[in-house]
């Protein structure tokens, strides 16, 4: 089905329309239209236009106001102080164009215009050790970007950059080598959820000891070294065991994922490692095209506003002088086979903002390279960092960084509580206890990162998190279970759009609302921004709280039709919460 026009893109039209008939030697001239507190919608562009055709604003506003018949959009327009044009559309259009909305599955969300091939890097942890808080923005972020990139028609190629590569492996390696049971699970038949936690348990053990002998003994440090040397070389046991490492790993990756309800597909991961057979050609390359040049033994990239506080110039180590390769040259690698092979248009990297040097360096050594064209974008998403209530870095007690499975599980158990304590009043049992207290404990940690603009901080704040008052995903899942619970007490009635009757003001507002769905997910996409799409759903619960309260639905004073309509509006809100919240990755429960 072809996208539905918004009321403002249909009044922008109309507006522009009676510009150029009006005023044809205006040219094209965009009204900048907008939502006004003074009517439905003000155009401000006459004063831009006054000052180009040195012309008085509302003398030109008047024009254009008779070049613009009231009728089936428009009922009312007037001209305001020094020529704004003050717009109130009908309740007729108002409906017609919900109606439209709803008939369409899409809720009118356009595609985007010139659909290409995305490849996202989100959800980035390491191999052999623990996921802490500080990994939650890159999946949460990065997994509510894929959503809402597909739902615009954006092909999109997930990849999960995990750290499984390095220095750290020999000493992991000739330690298991030498202990070779430190990575036997206790028990076969345990659950996914204890599995991981096994995993990562005896993953924490075992690097615990390799690192303390590491330190303490001379030979084994030499013994480690030289298996990093057998690891690179491809050695076959060697490789074996690594991938032993890599496997475990993924066990435990998976279970804290499926805590954070996120997919991650197997497929998808494609780790430092997945680049090392590119690593020699991507230096070979840089260095024959003069990219990067030999600097005190290691292969460097120098740029001419990079330098470090000595005032010398800080390059991009592509190969240290050793032989090594740093982290450039897997990233370096990465973008090959993602523009080469993956076909991508746009590379999105949400990443940490501390990493945003590297990465415009990274991408100004592949532009100069010729392996980022003109036709494919990088992105880094940069964003902040997790503070606590105090507004310092998130820490326990101790000093320690936070785990993230103790963070998801204590969010559950708030949750919970506050389901239990609410659910008892609507007859909720226990297994619906349980689910919604799932739901909305993850969807409060979810949703705390999501309504927060992606580079700056945020407080990590669980008892405003699972509160029903204020911007939290709590208040907008029970305006959604509070519209179900209309539904499951309605009957025989049925919603109908009756584009005939008049609204009242609750209704207007959450009408004209409900209208701007499709155009705050293309922006949100656009833009790389999911705390727009955030503020909106917040902005819809509050407007529907606001025509609950005020405009009564199965007891409504006009009759069945009145009934109709209000439950009309009723199903589109709960359709564009539902919707809008799963681009967020975030569930709605039914009953809360």
């Amino acid at each position: 089905m072809t996208s539905v026009p918004s009321l403002a893109a249909t009044v922008n039209q109309r507006v522009a329309d009676a510009l150029s008939a009006a005023l044809p030697e205006a040219g094209a001239a965009d009204p900048l239209l907008r939502r006004s507190d003074r009517a439905d919608f003000q155009a401000n562009g006459m004063l831009a236009l006054a000052k180009k055709l040195k012309g008085n604003p509302r003398e030109l506003a008047s024009q254009v106001v008779g070049q613009l018949a009231a009728g089936d959009v428009i009922k009312e327009i007037e001209v305001s102080g020094p020529g704004f044009l003050n717009i109130t559309v009908s309740d007729e259009a108002i409906v017609r164009t919900l109606a439209a909305r709803a008939a369409d599955d899409r809720l009118g969300v356009p595609y985007a215009d010139n659909p290409g091939t995305t490849v996202i890097d989100y959800a980035q942890p390491n191999v052999a050790k623990e996921m802490h808080v500080g990994h939650l923005r890159s999946a949460v972020i990065g997994a509510a970007m894929v959503e809402i990139l597909e739902f615009t028609g954006e092909k999109v190629v997930r990849r999960h950059h995990i750290g499984d590569w390095g220095t750290q492996f020999g000493m992991l390696i000739q330690y298991l080598i030498e202990h070779p049971h430190e990575l036997d699970h206790k028990s076969d038949d345990a659950s996914a959820e204890t599995s991981g936690e096994e995993a990562m348990s005896n993953l924490n053990r075992l690097y615990k000891a390799s690192r303390a002998l590491f330190d303490s003994d001379e030979e084994f440090k030499d013994r480690a070294r030289r298996r990093v040397v057998d690891l690179q070389a491809g050695d076959e046991e060697t490789l074996a065991l690594w991938q032993r490492f890599v496997d475990e790993s993924k066990v435990y990756f998976y279970s804290v994922f499926n805590k954070l309800d996120m997919e991650i597909r197997d497929a998808d991961v494609v780790g430092e490692s997945g680049y090392n057979a590119m690593l020699e050609e991507t230096c070979r390359l840089l260095e024959e095209s003069g990219v990067a040049v030999r600097s005190d033994g290691a292969l460097c990239v120098f740029f001419d506003d990079v330098k470090g506080p000595d005032g010398n110039p800080t390059p991009l180590i592509v190969k240290k002088s050793n032989g090594g390769y740093g982290y450039a040259a897997t990233d370096l690698s990465a973008i090959r086979d993602r523009v080469q092979n993956l076909g991508a248009t746009t590379l999105l990297y949400v990443v940490d903002a501390r990493q945003s040097l590297h990465f415009k360096m990274v991408f100004e050594t592949a532009r100069r390279a010729g392996w980022l064209g003109d036709d494919v974008e990088p992105v880094q998403l940069a964003f902040g960092t997790v503070l606590g209530k105090d507004g310092k870095p998130f820490k326990t007690r101790e000093g320690e960084t936070v785990r993230l499975v103790d963070l998801l599980d204590e969010a559950v158990d708030r949750a919970t509580a506050v389901v239990r304590e609410k659910g008892e009043n609507i007859g909720l049992t226990e297994q619906e206890i349980t689910e919604n207290g799932f739901q909305v404990g993850i969807g409060a940690v979810k949703y705390a990162d999501l309504s927060t603009s992606a580079s700056r901080d945020y407080k990590f704040d669980l008892d405003q998190m699972v509160s029903l008052n204020g911007d939290t995903s709590v208040y907008i899942q029970y305006a959604y279970a509070r519209v179900r619970s209309i539904f499951r007490r309605a009957g025989d009635a049925a919603p109908k759009a009756h584009p005939e009757l008049e609204l009242a003001p609750a209704e207007r507002a959450l009408g004209l609302h409900l209208d701007q769905f499709g155009e705050v997910v293309a922006e949100a996409a656009a833009g790389y921004e999911p705390h727009k799409l955030a503020a909106y759903l917040y902005q819809l619960a509050s407007l529907y709280t606001t025509f609950y309260d005020q405009c009564p639905v199965l007891k409504a004073e006009g009759g069945n039709e009145q009934v109709e309509n209000r439950l009309f509006l009723c199903e589109l809100t709960a359709r564009t919460l539902h919707r809008g919240m799963a681009l967020l990755g975030i569930r709605t429960p039914e009953r809360l």
